[in-house]
Formats: structure tokens, sequence, C-alpha cells
């Protein structure tokens, strides 16, 4: 226990406060204008008052101090330490993909419009319009701009080598510039009339149409005209559907709190040019942070690198040095970023419904995770496990054709993917075919490393029978770990009961399998744990095979040495992406030449 005599000697100046375990661990970050006055109201009698605040301070061991010369000095130091040590009673963003966008490749002679994954700063090859809550809503969305606007959809490498339109210009869905049965500066219109209609400027589209239909119209052209009123009245149906109560004008977000003690959901709603695009749900646990505090911790973990963030965002609380805070966030921003808490009005019901949706998302994680929990317990009851299976890894070995053999290991934490905790192996010792070999090879090396590290599981789970489970016994007894449970999932053999396979699970230290119900939650949970390591381990796989083959592809290309060969790679990805390539993007690499490029051609033949 930390003793509290010490807050005295901590100095009265800004800074940042950290508060460790005995292991050395970052428990908790913190930042105050004076130091010693904010530490100490954590010894106050009767506490604090916040419901995590007596689990924090019964761990805490030693509290460092850092003085800083400036508030913005605070507020960065503590964000780069929260990112950095991922304290348990700070909130943390997961370090997902980043948001769906759409991306119009201005920067090409025809452009088109495509589905990207943006993560920090956009490059500057295009225009980029969202961002999108689901990968769902976007091909939604870019599937419409497909209906209502008819740009090109083909490859680069289509789009020079056709020598006729595709079934998409004959269904009105492109204007095929392949072959040149449109201009540029038609086309350029299309292109244009994308950019407004994304940017919710449906009306200025329409006019132009209708302005457009009626030069048609004047020339005796009906068929033209005939489209061209077809095109308006799918847009205008389509705005109609879509029609949501707007947030003013402007692209907007609005952020809504609810808690229970240490359990807290954050929902982030989001308004793009007046429209709702969409909403995320964040939430958290063990949570010491006040709601003004976890505000401010989030916008800089979310806002602080994305490049095109909203104009405004709405806060359902104040937080303390607004002021900074907006200049830190709008730092590296193409335009300001304003921090508003609206008291009343039209701005103060937007936060209302942020909040009722961050309630709405947190019961029904609550209810989502009490059935896992309950998935869990089951599954220990029924296998008669030592460990409440919290933490459960699963391995799997793929070897297709004898050739590049591997294994892969996912982890599922309180029955969910942990992604970032998935593991790819390379068979080293084992020989081809060997799978017992492959499969002892991978835990000796997971195992050995976890024991080192203090970094074990509950369960693992190994893909087959008795002859794996065994391996698997064998490794824990040779590094005498005894903490851990295994089993083995296979289907049974011959044995079909009204057309589905029988799952038989092989218990570490009993004789007899247990056979699950078919259609017991528990079973579902190892079934779902052992396809996806099953699938992480095929793809990895695929993917070692491809970068075979597709290195022997570039080895048959004379002129290709390993240099350029390298090059190539780095810069499209795979034989498939060379092929794709324009003749003007390989000659921009670094030695590729026209006789290069000439024979790269071979590729595609």
């Amino acid at each position: 226990m930390f003793d509290e005599r010490l807050v005295e000697k901590f100095p009265n100046a800004p800074g940042v406060y950290v508060m460790k375990g005995g292991d050395g661990e970052v428990l908790y970050v913190g930042k105050a204008k004076n130091l010693r006055a904010r530490v100490k109201h954590y010894f106050l009698p009767g506490g604090d008052g916040r419901a995590m605040i007596p689990y924090l301070m019964g761990r805490v061991e030693s509290i460092e101090t850092i003085i800083v010369s400036s508030e913005k000095e605070a507020l960065l130091l503590e964000n780069n330490l929260i990112k950095s040590h991922k304290p348990h009673y700070n909130i943390i963003l997961k370090d997902d993909k980043g948001f769906i966008s759409l991306m119009i490749t201005t920067r090409h002679p025809w452009p088109m419009v495509r589905l990207v994954r943006v993560k920090g700063r956009p490059s500057g090859d295009g225009l980029y319009f969202g961002p999108y809550t689901s990968t769902y809503a976007a091909r939604q969305t870019l599937e419409l701009l497909g209906r209502l606007f008819p740009l090109r959809r083909c490859s680069d490498r289509e789009l020079s080598s056709r020598t006729r339109p595709c079934i998409l210009y004959q269904i009105k869905r492109c204007v095929a510039p392949c072959v040149g049965l449109c201009t540029k500066a038609e086309y350029e219109e299309t292109v244009a009339r994308v950019v407004n209609f994304l940017k919710g400027r449906d009306k200025e589209v329409v006019k132009e149409l209708r302005a457009e239909m009626d030069l048609a119209a004047e020339a005796l052209e009906f068929e033209k005209a005939q489209m061209i009123l077809g095109q308006i009245q799918a847009i205008e149906r389509t705005v109609e559907q879509q029609q949501v109560d707007q947030a003013g004008t402007g692209d907007r977000d609005i952020l809504g709190i609810y808690r229970e003690e240490g359990e807290v959901s954050l929902s982030q709603m989001l308004f793009r040019d007046g429209k709702l695009m969409g909403s995320r749900n964040y939430h958290f646990s063990s949570v010491v942070q006040e709601n003004g505090e976890l505000l401010t911790t989030f916008l800089l973990q979310h806002y602080g690198e994305i490049e095109e963030g909203p104009h405004e965002i709405l806060l359902p609380c104040p937080v303390e040095d607004s002021e900074t805070l907006r200049e830190i966030l709008s730092s590296n921003k193409r335009r300001v970023v304003h921090l508003h808490t609206p008291q009343k009005g039209d701005k103060k019901l937007l936060i209302e419904m942020a909040e009722a949706n961050a309630k709405a998302a947190f019961h029904q994680e609550r209810d989502e995770r009490h059935l896992r929990e309950g998935r869990l317990l089951e599954l220990q009851e029924e296998l008669g496990l030592m460990n409440y299976p919290r933490r459960i890894e699963c391995f799997d070995n793929s070897s297709l054709g004898g050739t590049e053999p591997v294994s892969a290991m996912v982890l599922f934490l309180d029955g969910e993917k942990e992604k970032s905790r998935y593991r790819k192996y390379k068979i080293q010792k084992a020989g081809p075919g060997d799978d017992y070999g492959a499969m002892r090879e991978v835990l000796e090396r997971r195992l050995t490393r976890g024991k080192k590290e203090e970094d074990l599981p509950d369960l693992v789970v190994v893909d087959g029978g008795k002859g794996h489970l065994n391996v698997a016994l064998g490794v824990l007894s040779e590094l005498n770990i005894v903490t851990v449970d295994v089993i083995a999932l296979t289907k049974e053999g011959g044995r079909h009961d009204k057309g589905l396979t029988r799952e038989v699970v092989q218990v570490g230290g009993r004789e007899r399998p247990v056979i699950l119900s078919q259609h017991a939650p528990a079973l579902f949970l190892l079934q779902q744990i052992r396809d996806e390591a099953h699938r992480f381990a095929i793809t990895f796989q695929r993917k070692r095979r491809g970068k075979r083959v597709m290195s022997s592809a570039l080895d048959n290309i004379p002129g290709i040495g390993p240099v350029k060969r390298q090059r190539l790679l780095q810069r499209f990805g795979s034989v498939k992406g060379i092929i794709a390539a324009t003749d003007e993007a390989l000659k921009e690499l670094q030695g590729i030449t026209s006789k290069d490029v000439e024979k790269l051609r071979q590729l595609g033949d």
C-alpha cells in the first residue's frame, strides 16, 4: 500500500501523476493543475466518492509525478502515457482498423468511386467521404451510386485493355470510357455530380439533370431524356427514403454517456452535411475517470490524429481546459474544431438522443456479457475444467499438399475474439505430413514463452483427437505447467445423427470423451473457436503458398532481378496488382523500363 504521508512532498505545480502497482504496472494516469492537492483528494476521509476508487487505491504501491509547464503539455503527456501504458483504470480505445470511407480517385484521368479504410490522415490520392460506421452501410452507398451515376467500376488494367463495352454499359450503369463512348467533359460532369450528391447537394444535382433533360428533349433525343428522367426520379426517391431530421448544416459529432459505477457506455453519433450517417458505441470497464476526464481522454485518442474531423463536437458535460483541448484537436485539421455543451434547444435534444443510445448500448452489452459468462460457466461444468475458461487459446495446423506447413493460434477472451493476440507460426522442425510433430513444436514455442512471461491461458484447445490431446499434455508435463486445462475437439468419425456429425471433446485427465448436446451453447462456442482457428491457419497457409507462387512467376521474367522484384511487390502487393497496374504506374517505379513493362505484361497472358 502507498504511504499517503508521501503526498505532502509532492509539488504544488501542474503536471501528470502515474499510479503503479507492486510489479510496476501502471494502473492509472491523471493530470492536475496542482499535483499535491489532486492526489491528496484520493486519501480524504470517506474516500473520493467514485465507486472504483477503493479498488484502485487498494492496488497502488507507488505514485510518480511529472511536472510540466502548461495545461496543454499536461493534456498531451497524459494522452501519450495512457496510449503507451494502457492503464487498467483509464479508458482505452481499441486500435481498430479505422473507419470505412468512400474515395473518388480524382487524380486518375477516369475517376472511380472506391471503398477504403482510413486510419489517421487520409492520403492525397483523392476525395474522401464518410466515415461510415459499418462496411455494410458503405457498400450500400456505393451500390446506390452505381445505380444513380454511370461511372466506371473496372480496374485500370481492364480500362486500358478492353475493346468493347461490358454489360454495365448495356444496362445503363456505365458510360464506357474504356472504348471512348463518352467525352472527357461528359465524364467529369458525372464525377462532379457524384461529389455534390455525397456532399448532400441533392437539389443542385437534380437541377443540373433537369436542364440536361430539357436540352435533350429540345434536340429530339427522347431516349436520352427518358434515361435522365429515370435518374432524377431515382435520386428523388433515395433522398426521400434517407431523409433524417437535420442537425443544422455541416459536419457534427454528438457524444452521449451512460454509466453505472465503473461501467461506462459512450455513444458517438455522426452527422455529415446535416445528415445522420450512423453511430458507434464504446464500452469501458473499471473506469475511475469522471465524465469530464473520460470525454477529454476520448477526444484526444479518437480525434487527435484524424485530419478530416467534424467542425463541431457536442458534449454531454463540460470538460476542463476546453480551450486548450480545442487548440490541440484543431492543430492538424483542415478546419477548427469547436466543442460545445448545449443547455437547451435542438442541440440539447441531440445530446439526449445520444445519451439514450448510450443507455441502450450499455444494457445490450451487459446482457450479451451475461450470456457469454453463462456459456463459459456451462463449458467449465460440462467438461469438469479446473479453471473458469476466461482466456481460451486454440491451435490448428495447415499443410495443403504437404507444402508450406504452418500453424495458427487464436485467442478468445471472455468468450470474444481478441484478434490482436492471434499468432501465426511457420513450422521449422517437423517434417511434411507430421501433424503431431507440428502441434508439439508450436505448443512448445507458445507455452515456453508463456511460462517465462507469466502469460498462460486458462484453457488450451487443439483441433484433433486423442493423439493431439496427448501431444499437448506431454508438452505441459515437460514444461511442468499444471495450471492449464487442455481439450481436443474433433468430429466423430462414421457417426451421423439426423444428418449432423457429432462433435467429440477429449478432456485432459478423463478417460472417456465428452459428447455435448448438439444444441448446447457451450458446444457452439467451442465450434466457433475451432472454426476461427481453422480459418486463420488456412488463410496464413494460402498466403504463404501464394507468395511462393508469386515469387516464382516473377522469377521467370527476364530482366526482373531480386531488387526489381522486391520493389514491384512492395508497391503493388501481388502479381494480380502488377497486372492491374497501368504502364505509367509501373514506369514510375525506380529501375523499371519500357522493356520491363512489356515483359511484365506476359504475366497476364
